[in-house]
């Protein structure tokens, strides 16, 4: 069943074809059956997008706040009522069970749209006020120009909000790139803002590759900001060639997530939390737990309860309401997280899954559930990004060891401590280096308050109003407040006739 159009490139506020006449395959993981047939955008339909947002900048740049708020608000209620289509699209392209995109990313994306349609009155600066005392000092938030996103596979409708609603807000003007594998619903979702009432060009979308319609739309001259969500590795390639030309750059990048239970902690929630935390989209998210630090006298229970809880959750068709886990996004990837636990079985005890289940689900890209224990805290499976649903747990014997066990990474995007001790909380959320740091829980998201990493896993805030810090420029507006045409600063560059020199300070004696 085909579900869209066949013209894939979202482009002055209309769909279009590629000028390459390229085409890629969009397949369902839980089957690997062909969803939709997508044309691929090259440099010319990258060109053409670019030119349509810098066209439409001139005039959303120069919206009122309350007309941009006007725009988001009723597309988010477009989107609301769209949120079945859309859910079940999502799961359709990116395999995921039909109840995580139901009850998950479709309402996550239109509460994101809602939230950002309110803030986009609220771009606020500091106080105007005399700090020099001769001058009237004022703060503007003006937008910067045409951005280039560049949206990942795994949350495919909520990371195209990530990056569409706080550039939009501001006044910005965006043309996303969403991954090749998962471009389905960004079309949908930037069809709405047109709908809405934005002005054609505001939001662009072209489905092509990273090599060729990523890194032309993060070169372009005419691209003012780059925003990227990926691996650290394409990461820093993309802040290569956004250097280049000067732009500026938000990325958030890999994670390896700590979960750290210590001796207080409520054992059954820790079991419950570890199992959602690092099973959530197949564990394909950069905030997922995905290394358990257990303290020593709780760690045998804690792997037991996990490792039962992890043997009864539900694989199976997406579209099933009774489905639990979904497949991995691909074939190759289904053998990158294969292969990482085969070769852990070499260093390490998988005490439960560690393979891709047989019989009808064989035909998708299913793995199953896994728990690693004994992890040397050199091995890949400690240090490197699985991305799959498995979770490594290693013991420890006093606080001082689990946050240096934490810290024990390049990533720092994401944390979590379990325990009932409000000042051992307290030392986990100051001390752990991540950009959150959940208590007794992890992953829960929300609109409000603002996602992003440390280190290898980015920098930057998505979500919440301090990701218009990204999407701004501040500029310092001064006004004299003298009307005196030779300002008392001007002496120290030149004298009017018959004005006395400043007077010199003595030498100080030395010796």
């Amino acid at each position: 069943m085909r579900m869209l159009a066949a013209m894939h490139q979202y482009i002055g506020g209309q769909r279009r074809d590629a000028a390459s006449g390229k085409t890629f395959d969009v397949l369902d993981p839980s089957t690997n059956e062909v969803v939709e047939t997508v044309t691929l955008a090259g440099p010319d339909d990258v060109d053409a997008a670019v030119g349509a947002a810098a066209t439409a900048f001139r005039e959303w740049s120069r919206a009122t706040p309350a007309e941009r708020s006007t725009v988001l608000l009723d597309a988010a209620k477009l989107l609301d009522g769209r949120a079945e289509e859309l859910a079940r699209l999502e799961s359709r392209q990116a395999g995921k069970p039909i109840r995580l995109a139901r009850e998950f990313d479709v309402p996550g994306t239109v509460d994101n749209t809602a939230f950002f349609g309110t803030a986009a009155r609220r771009l606020d600066g500091m106080a105007s006020a005399e700090y020099s005392g001769d001058h009237t000092s004022s703060i503007r938030r003006e937008p910067i120009g045409v951005v280039g996103s560049i949206a990942p596979w795994n949350y495919p409708l909520q990371m195209a909000a990530w990056k569409v609603l706080p550039a939009i807000a501001a006044g910005d003007t965006i043309v996303l790139k969403p991954a090749e594998i998962t471009p389905l619903t960004s079309i949908l979702f930037a069809e709405a803002f047109t709908e809405a009432g934005a002005p054609a060009g505001v939001v662009n979308v072209v489905t092509g590759t990273g090599p060729v319609a990523g890194q032309h739309l993060v070169g372009h001259p005419d691209v003012s900001m780059v925003s990227f969500t990926g691996s650290t590795g394409v990461g820093r390639r993309v802040m290569a060639v956004a250097a280049e030309t000067g732009k500026r750059v938000h990325l958030e990048l890999g994670g390896k997530a700590p979960f750290v239970v210590f001796d207080d902690a409520d054992l059954e929630a820790a079991v419950h939390g570890a199992v959602a935390a690092s099973l959530i989209n197949t564990g394909q998210d950069c905030t997922a737990a995905t290394r358990a630090i257990v303290h020593r006298s709780l760690h045998d229970d804690f792997v037991d309860g996990v490792a039962e809880l992890m043997a009864s959750v539900r694989m199976g068709p997406t579209g099933d309401e009774d489905t639990d886990l979904g497949p991995l996004s691909s074939r190759g990837h289904q053998a990158k997280v294969s292969g990482m636990v085969d070769r852990a079985r070499d260093y390490a005890k998988v005490v439960t899954g560690g393979r891709p289940p047989g019989g009808e689900l064989s035909r998708g890209c299913y793995y199953e559930p896994t728990v690693v224990s004994d992890v040397p805290l050199d091995s890949e499976l400690w240090c490197d990004e699985v991305f799959g649903p498995v979770l490594a747990v290693v013991a420890f014997d006093d606080d001082d060891e689990a946050i240096r066990l934490a810290n024990d990474t390049a990533f720092g995007l994401a944390a979590s401590a379990w325990t009932r001790d409000t000042y051992r909380a307290g030392r986990a959320t100051r001390e752990i280096a991540a950009g959150c740091v959940w208590v007794n829980d992890h992953i829960p998201i929300i609109s409000e308050m603002p996602h992003g990493g440390y280190r290898h896993s980015g920098f930057g805030k998505d979500m919440s109003a301090y990701s218009f810090d990204e999407y701004t420029n501040v500029k310092h507006v001064m006004h004299d407040t003298t009307a005196v045409a030779h300002k008392p600063w001007h002496r120290t560059i030149f004298t009017l006739p018959g004005e006395p020199a400043s007077p010199r300070r003595p030498r100080e004696a030395t010796g």
